[in-house]
């Protein structure tokens, strides 16, 4: 047997094992607070459902000794975490013990893997990178599928949930692809080929093009002006009428006139063709729904697990309309914070506030942004102008509670491993890590900040590159 064939029969090894609990038994649901995790505890949700079970759900940035005793604390008999607890299986090991605990997750896995009365279902587990092939939410509608074939129903949730992890590039590794294959088969998504920039659905084209920032287009990214003056140019009417067109309104030649023209900004970029690739459509939401494009939607599923309204982002994921409706009024609020966020770096990084290296950035935002929002900050800086490639994005908030969020990027994709790498940095100050090799993550102690600041410099410095960053960009 191959190693997919091996991890197929454990997931339906783990269906056959919760089958034992029974209807009517209430699941203690523990589930990160990213797109990932919102979207791996709504797939769950609709598994528990048609096994008549009942949950009570928690969603959480991290698994720490506090939550595993809470945990350990509560009647609940059984327990089951989403997109998490793989990396921290020794301390679910030690609090957890007399419970029956099932971890679906596909992060990196802890020295201990194992423990009686645990079902660990982890790709990583039989050798298959959880980083790449598959996301949390993979994990969990496998498992569902296992468990029920009606749960095909949820496939494109999952595909929502890898592509909030960044899973996707021009296309999936073969287990999100073979969910893919499950969601369109489904009639749930459709794969186009298109432009890969947020808001093909939403913005009007000239938005869509002036803030096109992972993919940045010579003179026209940050220019709403200079946008409308391009389409023009290419032969595109920018307005039909009073209204502003967006891109599905686009007549075929007018499409292939676009693309050309976008190209021929890009010829200077590394890979200018990386603009151009499948985009994921929602069959079931309207042509005007912000929710019609899966990395729109994935978007406003992190924004309501960073903002604290996980519970809005399950609702989206199952379909309730009252609850689609609150969270995309609560996109605006999220933005809003993205922009703060943004202002507050620019405004410190043109003042000097932020510490610079040869190969490294480290922005200390202390109580100024939110702590769900600091990775958030670092992925938009690692993939902006201001930064040169081949940098490390550190960054970090206070949490409130005695304890500050690290989260670490890079911009670039063939930086090292970022999780091994952080990892070795909060040991050194007695921190708990996670994530995966492109985006990693830690929780220190507020009071040794500086500490882990001067190890974290220490070891970028310690690195091997001679790429400099522009103090006067």
């Amino acid at each position: 047997m191959d190693k997919y064939s091996k991890f197929y029969d454990h997931l339906q090894d783990a269906a056959n094992e919760f089958r034992k609990i029974g209807p009517g038994k209430t699941i203690r649901v523990v589930s990160h607070l990213d797109a990932d995790g919102i979207s791996s505890c709504s797939i769950l949700i609709r598994a528990l459902t048609r096994q008549n079970m009942q949950f009570v759900v928690s969603i959480v940035q991290n698994i720490d000794e506090n939550l595993a005793k809470a945990l350990k604390a509560e009647s609940h008999e059984h327990v089951a975490f989403t997109d998490l607890g793989s990396g921290q299986f020794s301390i679910l090991k030690e609090y957890l013990q007399g419970k029956k605990v099932f971890i679906f997750d596909h992060h990196e896995l802890d020295s201990e893997q194992e423990a009686e009365g645990f079902v660990h279902v982890n790709p990583h587990i039989f050798g298959i990178d959880g980083s790449k092939e598959i996301a949390g939410a993979g994990v969990t509608y496998l498992f569902a599928k296992s468990l029920d074939s009606r749960n095909t129903e949820m496939a494109h949730i999952a595909i929502i949930g890898a592509i909030g992890d960044v899973q996707e590039n021009s296309g999936f590794g073969r287990l999100n692809n073979e969910i893919l294959a499950d969601a369109v088969a489904a009639g749930k998504i459709k794969v186009v080929p298109g432009l890969k920039i947020f808001g093909t659905q939403t913005k009007p084209l000239y938005k869509l093009l002036a803030h096109s920032s992972q993919y940045r287009i010579s003179q026209i990214t940050g220019s709403e002006s200079r946008a409308i003056q391009f389409l023009l140019q290419t032969g595109i009417n920018p307005k039909e009428g009073e209204k502003w067109r967006k891109l599905g309104d686009l007549t075929e030649d007018e499409m292939k006139s676009l693309v050309t023209g976008i190209l021929l900004r890009r010829l200077n970029e590394k890979e200018p063709e990386a603009i151009i690739g499948p985009t994921y459509i929602l069959c079931e939401e309207s042509r005007q729904s912000l929710l019609r494009d899966a990395k729109e939607f994935s978007t406003l599923l992190n924004a309501c697990g960073r903002m604290d309204k996980a519970s809005l982002g399950i609702g989206v994921c199952l379909n309730d309309k009252k609850q689609k409706a609150k969270a995309i009024e609560h996109m605006a609020t999220y933005r809003k914070e993205i922009v703060k966020a943004m202002n507050w770096f620019e405004e410190s990084y043109n003042a000097n506030k932020i510490i610079r290296g040869k190969n490294y950035v480290i922005i200390n935002a202390e109580d100024k942004i939110l702590h769900t929002m600091i990775g958030t900050l670092a992925s938009i800086i690692s993939k902006s102008n201001l930064i040169e490639n081949d940098m490390f994005i550190m960054s970090l908030a206070r949490m409130g509670d005695g304890n500050t969020k690290v989260s670490l990027r890079a911009s670039s994709s063939n930086n090292p491993d970022l999780k091994e790498l952080i990892s070795k940095m909060a040991e050194a100050v007695k921190g708990t890590s996670g994530g995966h090799m492109g985006a990693a993550g830690a929780i220190i102690r507020s009071e040794v900040e500086q500490e882990f600041i001067e190890t974290a410099k220490n070891t970028f410095e310690s690195m091997n590159t001679n790429l400099l960053i522009d103090p006067e960009r």
